[in-house]
């Protein structure tokens, strides 16, 4: 609004009270502007406060020295070893079946049975096969009796030949009348000689008729423990086609461990070689084997080939038992009362010719009174933790750790034997 239409619209005697208003407008912008520049140069210098406080205290910590985690060089005993999985069976078992067929009339023992080699352990109806052999034996005697009769008739013709003999001597009787009395006495000998083989058959099929008599009572093979049985009393056996399995005897006295060993580690197994496991149910007992024998014909699971590896062990107390599961340790090396190192210390090197003769050489950090220096260390066995020391560590020698800000534990690229892991 102009000086010009304030004039208008004024009273009289009002003339003094507009040049006052007119003046306080002006002056509220003039302060307005002059208070704007003092906040923004507050503003700014907060900003410069702290943007150094933030560089200050990065500046610190980049120049701070970073923490070191150490361990000490111990002394103790090592074991390289290869891990596999297993299951236990009894070295020595059998399977104890019927030879004849019919019914299973008595079953003389149940399961945990303990029999002795020779111990009666079922029977199987005789009636069948005891007719067969009464049978047989009438005709034994038939056969026999009939070989009597022929003898008579032998002896007869043998006379009436001679007889002839001497009356053809004297030519009392005619040539006829002789070959007639010797043809008799042939024909009495032949008939002899097919009753005897008639003989000989009768009495052979009487001895299978007896043996499978005989085999009506079955008899334990071995001695042992009854672990499984197949056939309950009253049942019939079918014995024509294959022999059915009545029990199984075995002798717990020595378990095997069938261990299952991957394709990549079977060639370092050997015959021989000292084994130790613990089982399922018994985690803290250990006992303690060789390897018998590594079968050559492998066992495909989910395209993995697996050899079978059997461990014998004794088991005297009868706490192992048929398929119980064994986690098994293949010893392939030990060190005892060796210098141990901790593997995550070690970091691998470019081994040089000659290198392997004194063990796999490694470098590690050492912590001194000096600080923090690298050495070169040849380590010979090892396993999941630590590593033997061949040279270059004493007891009591503190090794630099690796931390998580470095990367995390060191891997062993080309590991020294501790196989399986």
């Amino acid at each position: 609004m102009t000086e010009t239409m304030l004039a208008k619209r004024m009273a009289p005697g009002e003339s003094g009270s507009w040049p006052e208003i007119t003046s306080r407008a002006p002056r509220a912008k003039a302060g307005s502007r002059r208070r704007r520049p003092a906040a923004l140069a507050l503003l700014a210098l907060l900003l410069i406060v702290v943007a150094g406080a933030a560089a200050w205290h990065f500046s610190r910590a980049s120049t701070s020295p970073a923490r070191i985690t150490t361990a000490a060089v111990t002394r103790g005993d090592l074991e390289a070893s290869l891990t596999a999985v297993g299951a236990l069976q009894p070295k020595n078992y059998v399977d104890v079946g019927a030879q004849v067929s019919g019914q299973l009339q008595s079953l003389h023992a149940t399961y945990g049975s303990q029999v002795t080699k020779g111990d009666l352990l079922a029977e199987i109806d005789p009636a069948v096969y005891s007719a067969k052999v009464a049978s047989e034996q009438a005709q034994l005697k038939i056969l026999q009796a009939q070989i009597a009769e022929q003898k008579a008739q032998l002896a007869l013709a043998q006379s009436q030949n001679a007889r002839n003999q001497r009356l053809y001597q004297q030519n009392a009787v005619s040539q006829d009348v002789l070959q007639t009395g010797e043809a008799n006495e042939a024909v009495a000998r032949a008939q002899i000689a097919a009753l005897q083989a008639q003989l000989e058959q009768a009495q052979s099929t009487l001895d299978g008729d007896l043996a499978n008599l005989q085999y009506t009572k079955i008899y334990a093979p071995i001695s042992g423990t009854v672990v499984s049985i197949s056939a309950q009393q009253g049942q019939t056996l079918n014995a024509n086609q294959s022999a059915p399995t009545i029990l199984r005897i075995a002798d717990l006295d020595t378990m095997t461990v069938w261990a299952q060993v991957a394709e990549a580690d079977i060639v370092k197994i050997k015959t021989g070689m000292p084994v130790h496991f613990s089982t399922l149910g018994m985690p803290d007992r250990q006992w303690t084997g060789t390897v018998r024998q590594i079968l050559p014909t492998p066992e495909v699971i989910n395209d993995v080939i697996l050899y079978d590896v059997l461990i014998d062990v004794a088991n005297p107390d009868h706490a192992l038992m048929t398929q119980m599961s064994a986690q098994v340790f293949f010893v392939l090396g030990e060190a005892k009362d060796a210098v141990l190192v901790p593997v995550a210390a070690l970091q691998p090197v470019t081994p040089s010719v000659g290198d392997a003769q004194g063990g796999t050489p490694y470098r590690v950090k050492l912590r001194t009174a000096e600080g923090i220096v690298t050495r070169e260390i040849k380590v010979g066995l090892s396993d999941r933790a630590h590593a033997e020391v061949v040279a270059g560590l004493a007891e009591g020698d503190q090794v630099v750790l690796p931390t998580p800000s470095s990367g995390g534990q060191a891997r062993i690229t080309n590991p020294p034997p501790r196989l399986g892991f």
